[in-house]
């Protein structure tokens, strides 16, 4: 059993346990656990896997290139962030066991990764389509009737990519009308009747810590989960920038004065 010393190994057994309350109440399998480990340490993500956690999200490509070498090469990286098409080659080259990328939403953005996997003389790489179902302008994804087109030309074009279902962030004053996740599952029966394949063919990853249990009952099967699994992120940019501010703001009688 998880001790007080191990605080993430405690939180993501009650995190598990959330999970399978929320699935047995809806009559669903639990869906599979994305421990997002955004700005954690090393230790914080070895401390998650030696509890038995074997997948892990990333939201920035040089933070996942430089923590996966030194982690167990078993676990299975999904990166869930905004994908820059120039961090492509990074992430594909620099990261053996990435095992998913959530966030494509432009036919550039599958016909660049497709060539690099292709390059790369990778398997197949497995993918979610990012939909925006809220309309913010803030957020990136396809816009709703843009998923059947562009679940198409990744079918049809990018034989080197598996559309393996959908990605949605759900907005958190939605927690009592869902609409955006109803909007998704929408989404994917368009998809589905654009490939000729069945709905429950492809996954809905939907759901993170604020949200996660609503989106289980409305049928997500992937869960994107990080501060209550981790703790509050400790951005290091914001750090580094508030100690700058710091010292800027630095009182006279702070400074030595070195009179030899």
């Amino acid at each position: 059993m998880a001790s007080a010393e191990k605080p993430v190994a405690k939180a993501l057994q009650d995190v598990g346990a959330r999970i399978n309350n929320a699935s047995a109440k809806a009559s669903r399998p639990p869906p599979r656990l994305v421990a997002v480990s955004k700005f954690q340490a090393a230790e914080s993500i070895q401390e998650a896997y030696d509890a038995g956690q074997r997948i892990f999200g990333e939201n920035y490509v040089q933070e996942m290139v430089e923590k996966a070498p030194k982690l167990p090469q078993d676990i299975q990286w999904h990166f869930i962030g905004h994908l820059q098409s120039n961090k492509i080659k990074a992430i594909i080259e620099g990261v053996p066991n990435l095992a998913m990328i959530e966030t494509v939403d432009t036919v550039k953005l599958a016909d660049k990764l497709n060539k690099a996997v292709q390059a790369a003389q990778r398997p197949p790489l497995r993918i979610f389509m990012q939909v925006n179902t809220s309309g913010e302008e803030a957020k990136s994804g396809v816009d709703p009737p843009g998923c059947a087109p562009l679940a198409a030309h990744i079918a049809k074009q990018c034989p080197h990519l598996q559309l393996a279902g959908l990605m949605t962030i759900g907005m958190l004053d939605y927690t009592s009308t869902p609409e955006n996740f109803k909007c998704l599952a929408r989404c994917r029966d368009d998809v589905a009747k654009e490939l000729s394949m069945q709905p429950q063919d492809l996954e809905l990853s939907m759901g993170m810590s604020g949200d996660f249990e609503l989106a289980i009952e409305m049928g997500s099967t992937n869960v994107r989960i990080g501060s209550t699994i981790f703790g509050a992120r400790k951005d290091p940019r914001l750090q580094a920038q508030s100690q700058q501010q710091k010292e800027l703001s630095m009182q006279p009688q702070d400074l030595e004065l070195s009179m030899d």
